[in-house]
């Protein structure tokens, strides 16, 4: 006969050095020391079974975001404080074969019956690669609905009135949200060297945000394309409230269906974390082919310290961006030349990226009952889990956010550009 085996029993014994916070569970056991600031409540059987069935960040996830696992002592729109400590002290040791079956068969045999996983959750990989190819043009609408058609009024809350949902560029320490997304969108402007009458491409265009801050500031026609129809119609709405609508256009279209071409500049401000590293060639043929020469390229995207090829994590693929990849910025840089640009600058935004989490989390914490009521706590728990955890991810280098500045140069190796950087 198998004895049973408290629940914070087990979990205290497979740490390596104790438990940095507080946990309790549903029957009655406890683990960890009674004053820690942050406690971790297991509040049901089906907690337990994801937990057990999925081991890593996608059981924490699904037990989090479900309701079933509780972190008490930070607010859930910005666990950030719980993450760097979980992160930073919480450790692991393997069990032998023989100890794990004796724990399992303590915990209940019956809790490793997986659970429907929530909601919010996409399909595993492999379920995608049998609905559809990863990356045609089908499948990335459907995933870029997924993460962006949510709900504009709950991105309004999170990211505030600029609506834009990339890396912002802080001026000083001291800078707003709302500044420092206005200095990234003037930074990629002066970058490209818009002037009065260029025509500009931006693609993946989110709300419009760069459309109507080049056409607003710089007086250039300029055309955005997004996959998300919610995005486009609050964009186009945006245009003509701002008077723009002679300048800017926003077309809700995969940007491979753009036929247009000879454009003075392209920018791409969050788009290439959804393209597919193998599609890069591909990618930056577009770019060139849709360049005249001596038209220019700001291309703003999410990287990795490293370009070593590796999948997603599973809670990011599953509950964030489906499908999306990262890679070094040595990569894009190498794929943009082989394609026959010529590269002429790249930057390194890691920590303001760092930095404009933060305010979104703080964003998310301030108009938290608005945005459950928008989306549902378990959608808006995903977004805090995500945001801390990207954050967190940010300040420590694991991962890191590029502008490379590319040009069409044309025969005569004439780039236009100035000898030294302007901007």
């Amino acid at each position: 006969m198998t004895s049973t085996i408290p629940i914070g029993d087990a979990v205290a014994s497979l740490m390596r050095e104790g438990m940095p916070v507080r946990f309790e569970a549903y029957d009655g056991s406890v683990a960890g020391p009674a004053d820690a600031d942050i406690t971790l409540r297991l509040l049901d059987r089906r907690g337990l079974a994801y937990l057990l069935t999925a081991p890593g960040d996608l059981g924490m996830a699904r037990a989090y975001v479900s309701g079933d696992l509780r972190i008490e002592g930070v607010h859930p729109g910005d666990p950030y404080d719980a993450m760097t400590l979980l992160q930073s002290r919480l450790r692991f040791r393997t069990p032998s074969i023989g100890e794990a079956v004796t724990l399992l068969r303590g915990l209940g045999l019956a809790n490793l019956k997986p659970p429907p996983p929530p909601p919010q959750e996409h399909l595993p990989r492999w379920r995608r690669v049998v609905e559809g190819v990863r990356h045609s043009l089908d499948r990335d609408a459907e995933v870029i609905s997924h993460h962006y058609d949510v709900s504009n009024a709950f991105y309004r809350h999170v990211l505030g009135p600029s609506m834009a949902y990339t890396c912002a560029v802080y001026p000083d320490a001291g800078a707003t949200l709302e500044e420092a997304q206005a200095e990234k969108f003037d930074l990629v402007c002066r970058k490209l060297g818009l002037r009065p009458g260029m025509r500009l491409l931006d693609l993946g265009c989110g709300w419009g945000g760069m459309v109507r801050h080049a056409a607003q500031h710089y007086g250039v026609h300029a055309l955005g394309v997004t996959l998300s129809r919610e995005q486009a119609s609050y964009a186009r709405e945006a245009i003509e409230a701002d008077g723009l609508g002679h300048l800017a256009e926003v077309r809700h279209s995969d940007y491979r269906a753009v036929r247009e071409t000879g454009f003075d500049a392209i920018s791409s401000i969050g788009l290439m974390e959804h393209v597919g590293v193998k599609n890069y060639p591909a990618y930056f043929g577009f770019v060139r082919v849709h360049l005249r020469e001596g038209g220019r390229l700001l291309n703003h995207c999410i990287t990795r310290p490293d370009n070593a090829p590796r999948e997603t994590g599973a809670f990011i693929d599953r509950y964030v961006f489906p499908d999306g990849e990262l890679t070094g910025s040595g990569t894009i840089i190498t794929r943009a030349q082989d394609a026959g640009l010529e590269v002429v600058h790249e930057e390194n935004l890691r920590r303001h990226y760092a930095m404009t989490l933060r305010d979104w989390c703080a964003n998310l914490v301030e108009h938290w009952d608005e945005c459950v009521a928008e989306v549902g706590e378990g959608t808006a728990r995903v977004w805090g889990l995500y945001m801390a955890g990207s954050r967190l991810g940010f300040e420590r280098n694991e991962i890191q956010l590029h502008q490379v500045l590319a040009v069409h140069t044309g025969p005569d190796g004439d780039d236009g550009l100035p000898l030294r950087p302007s901007w």
